[in-house]
């Protein structure tokens, strides 16, 4: 699995941004995103249900995260057409602020090492990744187990100090000065 100081992979895919057949997909690519903090999230299968909890709380916290100057992009190896009949079923997904990434060559999960080997799927990972492209926050948790979106929150608002940050430190805290 790629982890921290590693370069994130380049990609371009099809996303699902909204719920209308006709403006509902796009191409995406790690180009759009050059120059942005990125928030990169998958999820291992539409129409599942820890997911659906996770993906509402990145959405709801897409406006925090913009206020960092990070933009939100979560995915999974599901199909475009799947993430679309998903956001029209669920209500908590319908009104996503941010693409559905169909990684359905499983070309990105590939490369960043999380495909699952057992169930073929995406692993449940999360990455915060820097202006320059490079990954500052690596996170996998077990497929079954949801992962808490607004830690992730406060692990980019610490990588954004450029300070060291003691345990449990939230933004507004006072950061470790040494010497």
């Amino acid at each position: 699995m790629l982890g921290v100081g590693d370069k994130l992979p380049e990609f371009k895919m099809q996303a699902t941004v909204s719920n209308d057949i006709n403006n509902a997909f796009v191409d995406v690519s790690s180009e759009d995103y050059k120059g942005d903090w990125l928030v990169l999230f998958f999820w291992p299968k539409d129409f599942t249900f820890v997911c659906p909890t996770e993906i509402a709380e990145f959405g709801k916290l897409t406006g925090d995260f913009a206020d960092r100057d990070a933009k939100v992009l979560g995915g999974s190896t599901d199909s475009e057409f799947v993430h679309l009949a998903w956001r029209q079923h669920k209500e908590e997904l319908s009104d996503l602020p941010f693409p559905m990434l169909a990684d359905v060559k499983r070309e990105l999960t590939t490369a960043l090492g999380i495909l699952d080997k057992d169930a073929g799927v995406a692993q449940r990972a999360t990455y915060i990744i820097d202006p320059q492209g490079i990954i500052r926050f690596a996170m996998v948790t077990d497929l079954n187990v949801g992962r808490n979106a607004k830690e992730v929150l406060r692990v980019l608002d610490a990588l954004q100090t450029d300070e060291l940050c003691p345990c449990n430190w939230v933004q507004g805290e006072e950061v470790i000065k040494v010497g």
